[in-house]
């Protein structure tokens, strides 16, 4: 009895502490927010005991770009994420209902494509979308963060398809319901949590991602990721107003994340205790 109860204190304490660790960056960030530059970047840092300012929050709302960066985000991030589930839900369906030799193969090729750096196609692509009109265009950068973060969503909806019973779907093909139907009105409320973990997961990854949105724009569809860099320029780098201005960027995702823990967590772990 005793042994379990300090194996759950150690565990309890460990997870806490990597907790912490985790969130140091954000709370260290979210606090520099709160200060003026020249205490943001002072030596020791002071914690709790500073002017506190929203000054830097009213600086970077007032600055006219980071509304029209978040629509930006909006867009890319939200159109990118619909085009990658309707590519990917009927990908994992055909690999996860009808398999072929092949379709392992193909899941693993499908992964090796994220294993090569992006700044190793980063000319190809410069040029191609030179030619043809895509750089700066939300369009662009929709459809780069679609090609990478296809893959991830085939991989996790094809682990979470793989869950639901083949039976089910074969008793509605009896009933004689048509490939959509049975996709929409059979595996799709079944998948329901995994279907909603994939997109939220590759939301966010379109949401937070930097290189091609660095690359690729410069002020029509210049996305959040490019609007808080723009904090380090010539004239200097403003710890408090680039903290202030990733407060405000990561703040939505952060707010849905929270709202939807328990879903997400349902739907990336779905299957995984049998």
């Amino acid at each position: 009895m005793q042994r379990t109860r300090l194996s759950s204190v150690a565990r309890r304490t460990l997870t806490w502490v990597l907790a912490l660790a985790i969130a140091a960056p954000l709370l260290w960030a979210l606090l520099a927010s709160f200060k003026s530059e020249l205490e943001a970047i002072a030596s020791p840092p002071s914690f709790l005991v500073f002017d506190w300012t929203l000054e830097n929050y009213r600086s970077v709302l007032e600055s006219g770009d980071y509304l029209h960066s978040l629509r930006n985000s909006l867009i890319i991030a939200g159109g990118s994420s619909l085009l990658v589930m309707a590519l990917a839900v009927p990908a994992a369906w055909a690999m996860a209902f009808a398999p072929t030799r092949h379709t392992r193969g193909i899941l693993l090729w499908m992964l090796s494509t994220k294993m090569l750096p992006a700044v190793g196609v980063l000319i190809p692509i410069f040029l191609f979308y030179r030619d043809w009109g895509l750089l700066d265009t939300q369009a662009g950068v929709v459809l780069l963060l679609t090609a990478g973060n296809l893959p991830i969503a085939v991989w996790m909806l094809y682990a979470n398809f793989n869950e639901v019973p083949g039976e089910i779907l074969e008793a509605a093909r009896m009933d004689g319901a048509s490939i959509v139907q049975e996709v929409v009105r059979v595996l799709a409320p079944m998948a329901l949590p995994g279907l909603a973990s994939s997109f939220f997961l590759i939301f966010t990854l379109a949401w937070n991602e930097s290189f091609w949105s660095l690359n690729m724009t410069t002020t029509d569809a210049a996305p959040l990721t490019a609007f808080v860099a723009a904090f380090s320029n010539p004239e200097g780098l403003f710890w408090a107003k680039l903290s202030a201005a990733s407060m405000l960027s990561i703040a939505p995702v952060l707010v849905i994340g929270w709202l939807c823990q328990r879903q997400l967590v349902r739907g990336l772990t779905f299957g995984a205790v049998k």
